[in-house]
């Protein structure tokens, strides 16, 4: 049996040297002959021939490469992305110090609106340590004595009444908020201008109290300081009526009162240097 000899079925070197002449006479006719040689001529014939197709192949393939295109720039290494989140996280501590600073300066303005409008003396303080313990209702701020700040001076936030000076150091002081058991602030219903002794309580609820049972309060009314004993300066807001319990056999009805100053989250105050101190802080006015 005859077997086929591989070598006798591939090209013959002799072949590929004849192609490889040819293209080199080739070449060297066609830039040695003019623009209207032969060859240019065939050139420009083949080249407008194939235009349409090749204009064909553009359209087709242009949105591919369109879309192509498009996603390329969707991709992103990781030092891009990194730094991408690091300006990220900037920009909204950024933005989270702005709204900080925009929320401050509206609670200012709303303190100096406060004591301009009634000509007060003061000297404004931040909040600096929260009650330590369930059953006292005691705040510490950063003014003391340095800054005029005096045993018995009141202290006053943009809804209101918050309490009195008790103890200072010469930079810090602490204050004694309405709602704590030892307080009391002389008092007066604004609708009906009767008068009692606001007290606070072991639970940091307000009540009206030293009030005739025959007396005109209801729910809704207006409590304000009456300015009767010293301390505290007249027409300063304490809270409104939520409640009136008059009870069979009592010479005093039990009236509860809602604070208008958010004592749990006070963060800026103002001590009114300009009042009279008291020397009795704890037990009212």
């Amino acid at each position: 049996m005859q077997t086929s000899n591989p070598e006798s079925s591939s090209p013959r070197p002799v072949l590929l040297v004849v192609l490889i002449v040819v293209a080199l006479v080739l070449t060297t006719v066609y830039f040695r002959e003019g623009e209207s040689g032969p060859l240019h001529q065939i050139r420009r014939a083949v080249m407008a021939a194939s235009a349409p197709f090749e204009r064909a192949g553009e359209f087709v393939t242009r949105p591919l490469r369109a879309v192509g295109s498009w996603t390329s720039g969707l991709g992103v290494s990781r030092s891009e992305v990194a730094l991408l989140r690091r300006q990220n996280a900037e920009l909204r501590t950024r933005n989270a110090e702005l709204e900080e600073a925009r929320q401050e300066n509206e609670r200012l303005r709303a303190l100096v609106k406060f004591v301009e409008a009634r000509n007060l003396k003061s000297v404004g303080a931040r909040v600096i340590g929260r009650p330590s313990n369930s059953w006292e209702g005691i705040i510490t701020i950063d003014r003391g004595t340095a800054e005029g700040v005096e045993r018995g001076m009141p202290v006053i936030g943009d809804a209101g009444l918050l309490g009195q000076i008790v103890e200072t150091t010469r930079h810090t002081a602490r204050v004694r908020l309405i709602t704590d058991q030892r307080s009391g602030v002389a008092a007066l219903v604004q609708r009906s201008r009767v008068e009692g002794i606001v007290r606070g309580s072991i639970d940091r609820e307000l009540t009206l109290d030293f009030v005739s049972r025959e007396a005109s309060v209801r729910a809704g009314d207006v409590v304000l300081t009456s300015g009767m004993g010293g301390v505290y300066p007249k027409g300063i807001l304490i809270g409104e009526v939520t409640k009136v319990r008059r009870q069979p056999n009592t010479l005093s009805p039990v009236i509860s009162i809602q604070p208008s100053a958010q004592l749990g989250e006070l963060e800026e105050v103002i001590v009114l240097v300009g009042a009279a101190p008291s020397t009795d802080v704890g037990g009212g006015e």
